[in-house]
Protein backbone atom coordinates (compact mmCIF):
# COMPACT_ATOMS: atom_id res chain seq x y z
CA UNK A 1 0.00 0.00 0.00
CA UNK A 2 1.43 3.47 -0.50
CA UNK A 3 -0.15 6.64 0.69
CA UNK A 4 1.43 9.77 -1.83
CA UNK A 5 1.65 13.25 0.27
CA UNK A 6 1.02 11.49 3.53
CA UNK A 7 4.40 12.66 5.83
CA UNK A 8 4.03 12.25 9.06
CA UNK A 9 6.49 12.65 12.14
CA UNK A 10 5.92 10.31 14.87
CA UNK A 11 7.30 11.22 18.25
CA UNK A 12 8.11 8.60 21.47
CA UNK A 13 10.45 8.73 24.12
CA UNK A 14 10.97 5.16 23.74
CA UNK A 15 10.81 2.92 20.87
CA UNK A 16 11.14 -0.85 20.63
CA UNK A 17 13.15 -1.15 17.54
CA UNK A 18 14.91 -4.70 17.72
CA UNK A 19 15.38 -6.87 20.57
CA UNK A 20 19.05 -6.14 20.32
CA UNK A 21 19.02 -2.11 21.07
CA UNK A 22 17.80 -1.21 25.03
CA UNK A 23 15.95 1.59 23.31
CA UNK A 24 12.76 0.54 24.80
CA UNK A 25 11.74 -0.14 28.84
CA UNK A 26 7.80 -1.85 28.20
CA UNK A 27 4.36 -1.01 26.41
CA UNK A 28 4.81 2.22 25.11
CA UNK A 29 8.10 1.84 23.62
CA UNK A 30 6.87 -1.82 22.52
CA UNK A 31 3.56 -0.52 20.80
CA UNK A 32 5.53 2.43 19.14
CA UNK A 33 8.13 -0.01 17.69
CA UNK A 34 4.55 -2.11 16.10
CA UNK A 35 3.40 1.29 14.92
CA UNK A 36 6.11 1.72 12.95
CA UNK A 37 6.40 -2.01 12.14
CA UNK A 38 3.42 -1.08 10.83
CA UNK A 39 4.03 1.98 8.59
CA UNK A 40 6.20 0.17 7.10
CA UNK A 41 4.44 -3.06 5.82
CA UNK A 42 2.21 -0.62 4.51
CA UNK A 43 4.01 1.73 3.18
CA UNK A 44 3.09 5.28 4.74
CA UNK A 45 5.35 8.29 4.83
CA UNK A 46 6.01 8.55 8.12
CA UNK A 47 9.64 8.81 10.48
CA UNK A 48 10.13 8.21 13.61
CA UNK A 49 12.13 10.33 16.82
CA UNK A 50 13.74 9.32 19.61
CA UNK A 51 16.68 9.52 21.91
CA UNK A 52 19.53 7.62 21.80
CA UNK A 53 19.60 6.05 25.51
CA UNK A 54 23.20 4.79 25.30
CA UNK A 55 22.98 3.33 28.61
CA UNK A 56 19.64 1.44 27.72
CA UNK A 57 16.64 1.25 30.34
CA UNK A 58 18.96 -1.75 32.70
CA UNK A 59 19.18 -4.97 33.01
CA UNK A 60 17.48 -7.61 35.05
CA UNK A 61 18.59 -10.10 37.52
CA UNK A 62 17.25 -11.58 40.57
CA UNK A 63 19.51 -12.86 43.67
CA UNK A 64 19.07 -15.26 46.32
CA UNK A 65 16.99 -13.40 48.30
CA UNK A 66 14.52 -12.36 45.48
CA UNK A 67 15.62 -8.87 45.03
CA UNK A 68 15.51 -7.43 41.60
CA UNK A 69 19.29 -6.01 40.53
CA UNK A 70 19.77 -3.47 38.32
CA UNK A 71 22.37 -3.07 36.13
CA UNK A 72 23.42 -0.61 33.29
CA UNK A 73 22.75 -1.69 29.65
CA UNK A 74 25.30 -0.21 27.47
CA UNK A 75 25.05 -0.24 23.57
CA UNK A 76 27.00 1.46 20.99
CA UNK A 77 24.85 3.17 18.00
CA UNK A 78 28.59 4.03 16.20
CA UNK A 79 28.70 0.01 15.67
CA UNK A 80 24.85 -0.30 14.82
CA UNK A 81 23.32 2.90 13.26
CA UNK A 82 24.27 5.44 10.67
CA UNK A 83 25.43 9.06 11.94
CA UNK A 84 23.68 11.92 10.24
CA UNK A 85 26.07 15.09 9.42
CA UNK A 86 22.87 17.51 10.35
CA UNK A 87 23.69 19.57 14.22
CA UNK A 88 21.12 21.19 15.91
CA UNK A 89 20.68 23.26 18.92
CA UNK A 90 18.85 23.06 22.18
CA UNK A 91 18.69 25.64 24.82
CA UNK A 92 19.08 24.16 28.01
CA UNK A 93 20.03 26.27 30.88
CA UNK A 94 22.64 28.30 29.81
CA UNK A 95 24.45 26.23 27.78
CA UNK A 96 23.32 25.48 23.86
CA UNK A 97 23.06 21.80 23.58
CA UNK A 98 24.64 20.21 20.49
CA UNK A 99 22.83 17.02 19.20
CA UNK A 100 23.31 14.38 15.92
CA UNK A 101 21.19 12.04 14.95
CA UNK A 102 21.81 8.18 14.14
CA UNK A 103 19.93 6.75 11.98
CA UNK A 104 17.84 3.22 11.97
CA UNK A 105 15.84 1.71 9.22
CA UNK A 106 12.48 0.06 9.79
CA UNK A 107 11.76 -2.23 6.96
CA UNK A 108 8.76 -2.99 5.81
CA UNK A 109 7.44 -6.46 4.34
CA UNK A 110 7.81 -5.00 0.68
CA UNK A 111 11.21 -3.13 1.44
CA UNK A 112 9.71 0.08 2.39
CA UNK A 113 11.76 2.24 4.82
CA UNK A 114 10.25 3.87 7.47
CA UNK A 115 13.66 5.98 8.98
CA UNK A 116 13.89 6.44 12.96
CA UNK A 117 16.08 9.03 14.22
CA UNK A 118 18.03 8.92 17.53
CA UNK A 119 18.71 11.91 19.21
CA UNK A 120 21.99 11.99 20.76
CA UNK A 121 24.10 14.68 22.90
CA UNK A 122 27.22 12.62 23.60
CA UNK A 123 29.13 15.29 21.25
CA UNK A 124 33.01 16.69 22.44
CA UNK A 125 31.09 20.13 22.01
CA UNK A 126 29.09 19.57 25.20
CA UNK A 127 29.75 20.06 28.84
CA UNK A 128 30.28 15.88 30.49
CA UNK A 129 26.68 16.60 32.31
CA UNK A 130 25.08 17.76 29.22
CA UNK A 131 26.63 14.85 26.71
CA UNK A 132 25.07 12.14 29.73
CA UNK A 133 21.46 14.40 29.13
CA UNK A 134 20.45 11.06 26.01
CA UNK A 135 21.80 8.09 28.01
CA UNK A 136 19.78 7.58 30.41
CA UNK A 137 15.61 6.22 29.60
CA UNK A 138 13.45 7.43 32.54
CA UNK A 139 16.34 8.27 34.62
CA UNK A 140 17.79 11.60 36.97
CA UNK A 141 15.72 13.98 38.60
CA UNK A 142 13.26 16.60 37.31
CA UNK A 143 15.80 18.38 35.61
CA UNK A 144 17.03 15.59 33.60
CA UNK A 145 13.58 14.49 32.82
CA UNK A 146 12.71 18.14 31.68
CA UNK A 147 15.73 18.69 29.74
CA UNK A 148 15.26 14.81 27.95
CA UNK A 149 11.60 15.81 27.28
CA UNK A 150 13.10 19.53 25.88
CA UNK A 151 15.83 17.49 23.36
CA UNK A 152 13.37 14.81 22.47
CA UNK A 153 9.96 18.22 21.21
CA UNK A 154 12.43 20.74 20.47
CA UNK A 155 15.61 18.76 19.37
CA UNK A 156 13.31 16.54 17.24
CA UNK A 157 11.53 19.18 15.30
CA UNK A 158 14.81 21.52 14.80
CA UNK A 159 16.37 17.93 13.61
CA UNK A 160 13.76 17.50 11.39
CA UNK A 161 13.86 20.64 10.00
CA UNK A 162 17.83 20.10 9.68
CA UNK A 163 17.12 16.96 7.48
CA UNK A 164 15.16 18.71 5.26
CA UNK A 165 11.57 17.63 6.44
CA UNK A 166 9.95 20.78 5.68
CA UNK A 167 6.91 19.50 4.37
CA UNK A 168 5.34 17.27 7.50
CA UNK A 169 1.87 17.27 7.78
CA UNK A 170 1.74 15.62 10.86
CA UNK A 171 3.40 15.16 14.24
CA UNK A 172 2.26 12.75 16.44
CA UNK A 173 2.72 12.72 19.62
CA UNK A 174 2.87 9.29 21.66
CA UNK A 175 2.71 10.57 25.34
CA UNK A 176 3.32 14.00 26.35
CA UNK A 177 6.92 13.44 26.82
CA UNK A 178 7.18 15.43 23.33
CA UNK A 179 4.73 17.58 23.84
CA UNK A 180 7.18 20.60 23.66
CA UNK A 181 7.65 19.97 20.24
CA UNK A 182 4.18 22.23 20.55
CA UNK A 183 5.65 25.03 21.87
CA UNK A 184 8.79 24.81 18.92
CA UNK A 185 6.21 24.71 16.74
CA UNK A 186 4.50 27.78 17.74
CA UNK A 187 7.62 29.97 18.00
CA UNK A 188 8.66 28.80 13.97
CA UNK A 189 4.84 30.07 13.23
CA UNK A 190 5.22 33.36 14.55
CA UNK A 191 8.67 33.80 13.22
CA UNK A 192 9.34 36.76 15.51
CA UNK A 193 5.81 38.21 15.24
CA UNK A 194 4.27 39.28 18.51
CA UNK A 195 0.86 40.25 20.43
CA UNK A 196 -2.14 37.98 21.14
CA UNK A 197 -3.53 37.92 18.05
CA UNK A 198 -0.23 36.52 16.53
CA UNK A 199 -0.27 33.81 19.29
CA UNK A 200 -3.94 32.86 18.76
CA UNK A 201 -3.38 32.47 14.94
CA UNK A 202 0.32 30.34 15.15
CA UNK A 203 -1.37 27.92 18.34
CA UNK A 204 -4.56 27.12 15.76
CA UNK A 205 -2.34 26.79 12.43
CA UNK A 206 0.22 24.31 14.69
CA UNK A 207 -3.25 23.02 16.31
CA UNK A 208 -4.41 21.95 12.96
CA UNK A 209 -0.96 19.66 12.13
CA UNK A 210 -0.73 17.91 15.51
CA UNK A 211 -1.87 14.39 16.54
CA UNK A 212 -1.49 13.53 20.91
CA UNK A 213 -1.93 9.48 22.06
CA UNK A 214 -2.46 9.61 25.68
CA UNK A 215 -2.05 6.79 27.31
CA UNK A 216 -2.14 7.19 31.21
CA UNK A 217 -5.84 6.80 33.22
CA UNK A 218 -4.21 8.52 36.01
CA UNK A 219 -3.58 12.21 36.95
CA UNK A 220 -0.07 11.12 38.67
CA UNK A 221 1.45 9.18 35.83
CA UNK A 222 1.73 12.79 33.62
CA UNK A 223 4.56 14.62 34.16
CA UNK A 224 4.28 17.85 35.52
CA UNK A 225 7.34 20.27 36.38
CA UNK A 226 7.11 23.54 38.05
CA UNK A 227 6.99 26.91 36.65
CA UNK A 228 11.04 27.88 38.27
CA UNK A 229 12.19 24.62 36.57
CA UNK A 230 10.65 25.21 33.34
CA UNK A 231 12.11 28.29 33.31
CA UNK A 232 15.61 27.52 34.19
CA UNK A 233 15.75 24.63 32.06
CA UNK A 234 13.79 25.81 28.60
CA UNK A 235 14.56 29.54 28.98
CA UNK A 236 12.53 32.95 28.93
CA UNK A 237 11.45 32.45 25.13
CA UNK A 238 9.73 29.19 25.67
CA UNK A 239 8.26 30.16 28.86
CA UNK A 240 6.25 32.45 27.41
CA UNK A 241 4.98 30.68 25.00
CA UNK A 242 4.26 27.99 27.08
CA UNK A 243 2.34 31.02 29.46
CA UNK A 244 0.49 31.25 25.93
CA UNK A 245 -0.64 27.63 25.94
CA UNK A 246 -2.25 27.59 29.39
CA UNK A 247 1.22 26.71 31.01
CA UNK A 248 2.67 29.24 33.15
CA UNK A 249 1.49 28.15 36.73
CA UNK A 250 2.85 24.43 35.75
CA UNK A 251 4.42 22.95 33.19
CA UNK A 252 1.99 20.12 32.98
CA UNK A 253 3.09 18.25 29.29
CA UNK A 254 -0.57 16.48 29.17
CA UNK A 255 -2.21 19.90 29.58
CA UNK A 256 0.15 21.42 26.95
CA UNK A 257 -0.05 18.40 24.42
CA UNK A 258 -4.01 18.66 24.87
CA UNK A 259 -4.17 22.35 24.04
CA UNK A 260 -1.84 22.10 21.29
CA UNK A 261 -3.23 19.18 19.33
CA UNK A 262 -6.16 18.72 16.46
CA UNK A 263 -6.38 14.94 17.31
CA UNK A 264 -6.70 13.54 20.50
CA UNK A 265 -7.16 9.90 21.63
CA UNK A 266 -7.04 7.22 24.01
CA UNK A 267 -6.11 3.60 23.45
CA UNK A 268 -9.66 1.68 24.27
CA UNK A 269 -12.99 2.55 24.41
CA UNK A 270 -13.08 2.89 27.54
CA UNK A 271 -9.78 4.24 28.09
CA UNK A 272 -11.12 7.14 26.07
CA UNK A 273 -14.23 7.31 28.18
CA UNK A 274 -11.80 7.92 31.22
CA UNK A 275 -9.93 10.57 29.20
CA UNK A 276 -12.76 12.50 28.17
CA UNK A 277 -13.76 12.54 32.12
CA UNK A 278 -9.97 13.82 33.27
CA UNK A 279 -10.13 16.08 30.82
CA UNK A 280 -13.20 18.33 30.23
CA UNK A 281 -13.91 19.90 26.88
CA UNK A 282 -11.37 18.42 25.43
CA UNK A 283 -13.04 16.19 22.24
CA UNK A 284 -10.55 12.94 23.01
CA UNK A 285 -11.57 10.34 20.66
CA UNK A 286 -10.33 6.28 21.01
CA UNK A 287 -8.14 4.48 18.51
CA UNK A 288 -7.73 0.79 20.25
CA UNK A 289 -3.93 -0.04 20.30
CA UNK A 290 -2.56 -3.49 18.74
CA UNK A 291 0.52 -5.42 17.93
CA UNK A 292 2.55 -5.94 14.65
CA UNK A 293 1.13 -9.21 14.02
CA UNK A 294 4.91 -10.56 12.05
CA UNK A 295 6.76 -9.86 14.82
CA UNK A 296 4.74 -11.24 17.83
CA UNK A 297 3.49 -14.57 16.10
CA UNK A 298 5.36 -17.26 17.11
CA UNK A 299 7.84 -19.46 14.36
CA UNK A 300 5.45 -22.64 14.67
CA UNK A 301 2.47 -20.18 14.37
CA UNK A 302 4.48 -18.09 11.32
CA UNK A 303 4.66 -21.23 9.70
CA UNK A 304 1.21 -22.20 9.90
CA UNK A 305 -0.55 -19.37 8.66
CA UNK A 306 2.21 -19.18 5.77
CA UNK A 307 0.77 -22.97 4.64
CA UNK A 308 -3.36 -21.25 4.85
CA UNK A 309 -2.89 -17.60 4.89
CA UNK A 310 0.05 -16.70 2.60
CA UNK A 311 -0.59 -12.88 2.53
CA UNK A 312 -1.46 -12.84 6.58
CA UNK A 313 1.70 -10.58 7.38
CA UNK A 314 0.46 -7.88 4.82
CA UNK A 315 -3.04 -8.26 5.62
CA UNK A 316 -4.03 -9.50 9.00
CA UNK A 317 -7.13 -9.60 8.77
CA UNK A 318 -7.27 -12.77 6.68
CA UNK A 319 -6.58 -14.21 10.22
CA UNK A 320 -10.24 -14.02 10.45
CA UNK A 321 -9.99 -16.85 8.27
CA UNK A 322 -7.78 -19.13 11.00
CA UNK A 323 -11.66 -20.18 11.76
CA UNK A 324 -10.66 -22.77 8.77
CA UNK A 325 -7.72 -24.25 9.97
CA UNK A 326 -8.29 -27.45 11.74
CA UNK A 327 -8.22 -27.24 15.17
CA UNK A 328 -5.56 -30.08 15.30
CA UNK A 329 -3.06 -28.11 13.54
CA UNK A 330 -3.53 -25.60 15.59
CA UNK A 331 -2.82 -27.13 18.96
CA UNK A 332 0.41 -28.73 17.22
CA UNK A 333 1.87 -25.35 16.78
CA UNK A 334 1.29 -24.27 20.28
CA UNK A 335 2.35 -27.12 21.17
CA UNK A 336 6.00 -26.50 19.50
CA UNK A 337 6.03 -22.93 20.88
CA UNK A 338 5.23 -24.52 24.31
CA UNK A 339 8.16 -26.85 24.35
CA UNK A 340 10.45 -23.78 23.50
CA UNK A 341 8.92 -21.59 26.46
CA UNK A 342 9.56 -24.88 29.02
CA UNK A 343 12.98 -24.65 27.36
CA UNK A 344 13.80 -21.63 28.36
CA UNK A 345 12.02 -22.42 31.86
CA UNK A 346 14.87 -24.89 32.49
CA UNK A 347 17.68 -22.90 31.20
CA UNK A 348 17.16 -19.94 33.22
CA UNK A 349 15.44 -21.78 36.42
CA UNK A 350 16.32 -25.21 36.42
CA UNK A 351 12.64 -26.22 36.75
CA UNK A 352 11.14 -28.64 34.74
CA UNK A 353 7.70 -28.27 33.59
CA UNK A 354 5.10 -30.65 32.25
CA UNK A 355 4.06 -29.79 28.79
CA UNK A 356 0.61 -31.60 29.56
CA UNK A 357 0.25 -29.52 32.30
CA UNK A 358 -2.43 -26.17 32.15
CA UNK A 359 0.74 -23.77 31.98
CA UNK A 360 -0.59 -19.42 32.92
CA UNK A 361 1.46 -16.82 31.75
CA UNK A 362 2.06 -13.15 33.56
CA UNK A 363 5.09 -11.35 32.31
CA UNK A 364 4.22 -7.58 32.14
CA UNK A 365 5.94 -4.45 34.19
CA UNK A 366 5.91 -5.11 37.72
CA UNK A 367 3.43 -2.34 39.60
CA UNK A 368 1.33 -2.79 41.90
CA UNK A 369 -2.03 -1.25 39.74
CA UNK A 370 -1.49 -4.80 38.05
CA UNK A 371 -1.71 -6.95 40.61
CA UNK A 372 1.00 -9.97 40.08
CA UNK A 373 -0.21 -11.45 43.68
CA UNK A 374 -3.84 -11.77 42.59
CA UNK A 375 -3.57 -15.26 41.82
CA UNK A 376 -1.47 -16.37 44.62
CA UNK A 377 -4.17 -14.47 46.90
CA UNK A 378 -5.11 -18.42 48.51
CA UNK A 379 -2.53 -20.67 47.62
CA UNK A 380 -4.49 -23.65 49.12
CA UNK A 381 -7.25 -22.64 46.39
CA UNK A 382 -4.74 -23.40 43.75
CA UNK A 383 -3.76 -26.32 45.65
CA UNK A 384 -7.32 -27.49 45.90
CA UNK A 385 -8.00 -26.76 41.84
CA UNK A 386 -4.93 -28.80 41.70
CA UNK A 387 -6.10 -31.64 42.99
CA UNK A 388 -9.39 -32.07 41.70
CA UNK A 389 -8.53 -31.11 38.13
CA UNK A 390 -5.35 -30.91 37.36
CA UNK A 391 -1.87 -29.81 37.69
CA UNK A 392 -1.13 -25.94 37.61
CA UNK A 393 1.95 -24.25 36.24
CA UNK A 394 2.78 -20.51 36.49
CA UNK A 395 5.15 -18.75 34.40
CA UNK A 396 5.92 -14.86 36.26
CA UNK A 397 8.22 -12.40 34.27
CA UNK A 398 8.88 -8.49 34.23
CA UNK A 399 10.43 -5.75 35.44
CA UNK A 400 9.93 -2.55 38.20
CA UNK A 401 11.27 0.75 37.71
CA UNK A 402 13.78 1.10 40.15
CA UNK A 403 12.39 3.40 42.19
CA UNK A 404 8.67 1.30 41.92
CA UNK A 405 9.70 -0.24 45.79
CA UNK A 406 6.04 -1.58 45.47
CA UNK A 407 6.67 -2.88 42.29
CA UNK A 408 10.28 -4.36 43.65
CA UNK A 409 8.50 -6.09 46.67
CA UNK A 410 5.97 -7.80 44.27
CA UNK A 411 8.87 -9.57 42.28
CA UNK A 412 10.45 -10.40 45.75
CA UNK A 413 7.13 -12.09 46.88
CA UNK A 414 6.71 -14.26 43.89
CA UNK A 415 10.17 -14.65 43.77
CA UNK A 416 9.49 -16.50 47.24
CA UNK A 417 6.42 -18.16 46.49
CA UNK A 418 8.09 -20.25 43.31
CA UNK A 419 10.78 -21.40 45.75
CA UNK A 420 7.95 -22.42 48.00
CA UNK A 421 5.67 -24.26 45.54
CA UNK A 422 5.32 -27.95 44.95
CA UNK A 423 4.86 -30.17 42.37
CA UNK A 424 0.85 -29.69 42.03
CA UNK A 425 1.22 -25.79 41.65
CA UNK A 426 4.36 -24.98 40.01
CA UNK A 427 5.65 -21.20 39.91
CA UNK A 428 8.43 -20.25 38.30
CA UNK A 429 9.77 -16.46 38.12
CA UNK A 430 11.87 -15.91 35.02
CA UNK A 431 14.26 -13.13 35.30
CA UNK A 432 16.33 -11.09 32.22
CA UNK A 433 12.60 -9.39 30.75
CA UNK A 434 12.93 -7.94 27.39
CA UNK A 435 11.25 -8.61 24.07
CA UNK A 436 12.36 -11.82 23.56
CA UNK A 437 11.32 -13.38 26.36
CA UNK A 438 8.09 -11.73 26.35
CA UNK A 439 7.44 -13.64 23.24
CA UNK A 440 8.14 -16.48 24.21
CA UNK A 441 5.45 -16.47 27.19
CA UNK A 442 3.18 -14.88 25.11
CA UNK A 443 3.06 -17.82 22.84
CA UNK A 444 4.15 -20.97 24.83
CA UNK A 445 2.18 -20.53 27.83
CA UNK A 446 -2.17 -22.17 27.62
CA UNK A 447 -3.85 -18.94 29.27
CA UNK A 448 -2.61 -15.63 28.98
CA UNK A 449 -3.43 -14.10 32.98
CA UNK A 450 -4.30 -10.46 33.27
CA UNK A 451 -5.08 -8.89 36.59
CA UNK A 452 -5.31 -5.08 36.78
CA UNK A 453 -7.01 -3.17 38.99
CA UNK A 454 -9.81 -1.86 36.73
CA UNK A 455 -9.86 0.96 35.21
CA UNK A 456 -6.27 1.36 35.09
CA UNK A 457 -5.41 -0.98 32.57
CA UNK A 458 -5.47 1.84 29.69
CA UNK A 459 -5.33 -0.45 26.64
CA UNK A 460 -2.60 -3.74 27.33
CA UNK A 461 -1.32 -5.08 24.72
CA UNK A 462 -0.11 -8.58 26.11
CA UNK A 463 -2.81 -10.53 25.43
CA UNK A 464 -3.25 -9.37 21.95
CA UNK A 465 0.22 -11.27 21.39
CA UNK A 466 -0.60 -14.08 23.31
CA UNK A 467 -4.25 -13.97 20.49
CA UNK A 468 -2.21 -13.96 17.87
CA UNK A 469 -0.58 -17.72 19.26
CA UNK A 470 -4.10 -18.91 19.93
CA UNK A 471 -3.39 -18.35 23.76
CA UNK A 472 -6.81 -17.32 25.33
CA UNK A 473 -6.74 -14.56 27.97
CA UNK A 474 -8.26 -15.66 31.47
CA UNK A 475 -8.91 -11.53 32.20
CA UNK A 476 -9.98 -8.93 34.44
CA UNK A 477 -12.54 -6.65 32.14
CA UNK A 478 -10.45 -3.26 31.33
CA UNK A 479 -8.29 -1.62 28.37
CA UNK A 480 -8.94 -4.15 25.26
CA UNK A 481 -10.67 -7.01 26.90
CA UNK A 482 -13.85 -5.44 27.30
CA UNK A 483 -13.63 -5.21 23.26
CA UNK A 484 -11.72 -8.39 23.18
CA UNK A 485 -13.80 -10.86 25.90
CA UNK A 486 -16.36 -12.90 24.06
CA UNK A 487 -17.13 -15.22 27.17
CA UNK A 488 -15.33 -18.76 26.02
CA UNK A 489 -15.17 -18.08 22.58
CA UNK A 490 -11.48 -16.10 22.75
CA UNK A 491 -11.28 -16.50 26.65
CA UNK A 492 -13.22 -15.62 29.78
CA UNK A 493 -13.87 -12.93 32.14
CA UNK A 494 -12.69 -11.98 35.78
CA UNK A 495 -15.17 -10.61 37.66
CA UNK A 496 -17.97 -8.28 35.85
CA UNK A 497 -17.62 -4.95 34.34
CA UNK A 498 -17.55 -2.12 37.00
CA UNK A 499 -18.54 -4.86 40.17
CA UNK A 500 -15.48 -3.25 42.51
CA UNK A 501 -16.46 0.82 42.21
CA UNK A 502 -17.52 0.98 45.88
CA UNK A 503 -15.31 -1.27 47.16
CA UNK A 504 -12.69 -1.11 49.42
CA UNK A 505 -9.62 -2.30 47.87
CA UNK A 506 -9.28 -4.94 50.01
CA UNK A 507 -12.81 -6.05 49.57
CA UNK A 508 -12.04 -5.43 45.38
CA UNK A 509 -9.61 -7.90 45.46
CA UNK A 510 -10.71 -10.32 47.27
CA UNK A 511 -13.83 -10.49 44.63
CA UNK A 512 -11.86 -10.28 42.09
CA UNK A 513 -9.62 -13.20 43.67
CA UNK A 514 -12.54 -15.09 43.67
CA UNK A 515 -14.02 -14.52 40.43
CA UNK A 516 -10.69 -15.45 39.21
CA UNK A 517 -10.34 -19.08 41.14
CA UNK A 518 -13.89 -19.86 40.14
CA UNK A 519 -13.57 -19.54 36.79
CA UNK A 520 -10.25 -21.18 36.74
CA UNK A 521 -11.80 -24.01 38.64
CA UNK A 522 -15.28 -24.42 36.87
CA UNK A 523 -14.08 -23.25 33.30
CA UNK A 524 -10.66 -22.78 32.41
CA UNK A 525 -8.95 -26.16 33.86
CA UNK A 526 -12.11 -28.51 32.79
CA UNK A 527 -12.44 -27.16 29.22
CA UNK A 528 -8.64 -28.03 29.39
CA UNK A 529 -8.39 -30.95 30.78
CA UNK A 530 -11.87 -32.48 29.88
CA UNK A 531 -12.91 -30.89 27.15
CA UNK A 532 -9.35 -30.75 24.64
CA UNK A 533 -11.71 -30.37 21.61
CA UNK A 534 -13.28 -27.17 22.84
CA UNK A 535 -10.22 -25.69 24.18
CA UNK A 536 -8.78 -26.13 20.92
CA UNK A 537 -11.59 -24.30 19.07
CA UNK A 538 -11.30 -21.29 21.66
CA UNK A 539 -7.48 -21.25 20.82
CA UNK A 540 -9.09 -20.63 16.74
CA UNK A 541 -10.95 -18.33 17.79
CA UNK A 542 -8.68 -16.31 19.51
CA UNK A 543 -6.45 -15.78 16.16
CA UNK A 544 -9.79 -15.50 14.18
CA UNK A 545 -11.54 -12.97 16.33
CA UNK A 546 -9.01 -11.15 17.97
CA UNK A 547 -5.60 -11.95 16.30
CA UNK A 548 -7.44 -10.68 13.17
CA UNK A 549 -8.40 -7.45 14.53
CA UNK A 550 -6.09 -6.22 17.17
CA UNK A 551 -3.21 -5.26 15.33
CA UNK A 552 -1.52 -2.25 14.68
CA UNK A 553 -2.15 -2.48 11.11
CA UNK A 554 -5.85 -1.78 11.62
CA UNK A 555 -4.40 0.39 14.36
CA UNK A 556 -2.64 2.45 11.51
CA UNK A 557 -4.93 2.47 9.61
CA UNK A 558 -7.93 4.05 11.73
CA UNK A 559 -4.73 7.00 12.27
CA UNK A 560 -4.98 7.16 8.68
CA UNK A 561 -8.64 7.56 8.11
CA UNK A 562 -9.28 9.89 11.52
CA UNK A 563 -6.45 11.40 13.04
CA UNK A 564 -3.97 11.89 9.48
CA UNK A 565 -6.30 14.28 8.39
CA UNK A 566 -8.28 17.86 8.63
CA UNK A 567 -9.42 17.83 12.20
CA UNK A 568 -13.47 18.25 11.98
CA UNK A 569 -14.40 18.64 15.65
CA UNK A 570 -14.09 22.32 16.84
CA UNK A 571 -10.68 22.88 19.40
CA UNK A 572 -11.18 24.26 22.32
CA UNK A 573 -10.98 27.98 22.81
CA UNK A 574 -7.39 29.26 24.42
CA UNK A 575 -7.64 31.95 27.12
CA UNK A 576 -4.30 33.63 26.28
CA UNK A 577 -2.52 34.77 29.24
CA UNK A 578 -1.36 39.06 29.22
CA UNK A 579 2.03 38.37 29.40
CA UNK A 580 1.99 36.69 25.74
CA UNK A 581 2.26 39.98 24.40
CA UNK A 582 5.41 40.80 26.03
Amino acid sequence: MSTPGLRIAYFSMEIALDPALPTYSGGLGILAGDTLRSCADLGLSVCGVTLAHRHGYFRQSIDAEGRQVETPDPWHPESRLEELPARVHVGIGDDKVVLRAWLYRVVGADGHQVPVYLLDADLPENAPERRALTDRLYGGDDDYRLAQEAILGIGGVRMLRALGHHQLERFHLNEGHAALAIAELVEEQLAGAQGSDAVLCAVERVRAHCVFTTHTPVPAGHDRFPPQLARAVLGEQHTATLAALGCDDELNMTDLALAGAGFVNGVALRHGEISRGMFPGYPIRSITNGVHAGTWTSPPFQALFDRHLPHWRADPLSLRHAADIAPGEIAAAHAEAKRRLLEIVRERSGRALDPGALTLGFARRSTAYKRSMLVLRDPARLEQIAAQIGPLQLVFSGKAHPRDDDGRRLIREIYEAAQRSGPAVQIVWLSGYDMTLAAAVVAGCDVWLNTPIPPLEASGTSGMKAALNGVPSLSILDGWWLEGCVEGVTGWAIGRDGDAGALSPEARDALHAASLYDKLEHAVAPCFYKQPERFQEIMRQAIALNGSYFNTHRMVLQYVSEAYREPTAPAPQLELRASESA
